[in-house]
């Protein structure tokens, strides 16, 4: 198949080496324009350039996607699908309308849940034992299409959002190619939008932890905003980043604790929450590298009672 691949972050890079791999002849990539990151502020291309330069395929950054020069060529170009792979913009319907066979996306969950611009945070975030991949036959609405294939995968008690995202991203890449390979055969679901859930946009301050919530709810949190925007709570008025946590038994929590008290602060770094307890297996301070509980607990001589959380 002729196709245009839409898709900017390392998410979707699996799914354009697939598309190669498998024979397609791609006819540009596009994605968003390059972002000044780090301290010098200097201008990086996202992921999916980076790869198309390396393998040689045609790109495009358009800053403005529904006029000039980027809409002449996408209504003029003759191709027969546009494969869209968390491309972070919104396509309207003439985009839906250009190519021949329609706009095609991978979307990492199992919709109707989870759509929005964060579905594997938020399904991390909410706890969910499962997941997966879709490909969809792209509409006007936000990820409201009919459903073509779709994959499912459980998510480890454990797992990161950093995690799970690798995973889905080679299990997006294989069902996207068998869904180009059976596109005339396959049958393609209505969603049942009342079952519907949202994955918004994430900010900085979604990765604040509430330590009067459950211990498995602050574990949830903390392993759903790793890798970004990261988990963190207040310590000694600064702010403190919770990297990775473990969830401890009932039995563990220590009667009369407050939430966000420190209850051990030997070989390990616990602290009670509003039902249970978790500890602190990799945390960091500002402007200092992420370490070990343990090695925090020594190096930051945090004690037994002190207390995350609150005002700062």
């Amino acid at each position: 198949m002729r196709v245009v691949f839409m898709g900017t972050p390392d998410f979707a890079v699996p799914s354009l080496d697939a598309l190669v791999d498998a024979g397609h002849q791609v006819l540009a990539v596009v994605a968003q324009p390059d972002r000044p990151k780090g301290r010098g502020k200097k201008l990086v291309s996202p992921d999916t350039i980076v790869r198309a330069r390396q393998i040689g395929l045609p790109t495009r950054q358009p800053r403005a996607i529904n006029r000039g020069p980027f809409r002449d060529w996408f209504t003029s170009a003759e191709f027969d699908v546009a494969v869209v792979v968390a491309y972070g913009r919104i396509l309207k319907p003439w985009h839906l309308a250009a190519p021949r066979l329609g706009c095609i996306n991978v979307h990492a969950s199992l919709l109707p849940a989870w759509r929005g611009a964060a579905p594997i945070h938020w399904a991390v975030v909410n706890g969910d034992a499962r997941t997966g991949v879709c490909t969809m036959k792209m509409d006007s609405g936000l990820d409201t299409g009919d459903v073509l294939l779709r994959t499912q995968t459980d998510i480890g008690r454990d797992e990161t959002t950093g995690q799970l995202w690798r995973r889905l991203s080679q299990d997006g890449a294989a069902l996207l190619i068998r869904t180009l390979a059976d596109l005339h055969q396959i049958v393609p679901q209505a969603q049942d939008h009342s079952a519907a859930t949202l994955a918004p946009l994430l900010t900085k301050a979604d990765g604040l932890v509430d330590w009067s919530w459950p211990a498995q709810r602050v574990h949830d949190r903390v392993r759903g905003m790793n890798s970004w925007p990261g988990a963190w709570t207040t310590f000694r008025g600064d702010t403190f980043k919770l990297w990775a946590t473990r969830l401890l038994p009932t039995k563990d929590a220590v009667d009369g604790a407050l939430p966000g008290q420190v209850q051990e602060s030997g070989r390990r770094l616990v602290v009670r929450c509003g039902s249970g307890s978790v500890e602190i297996l990799e945390a960091q301070f500002p402007g200092k590298r992420r370490q070990p509980g343990a090695a925090l607990v020594n190096g930051a001589r945090i004690a037994v009672g002190q207390m995350m959380g609150g005002a700062g």
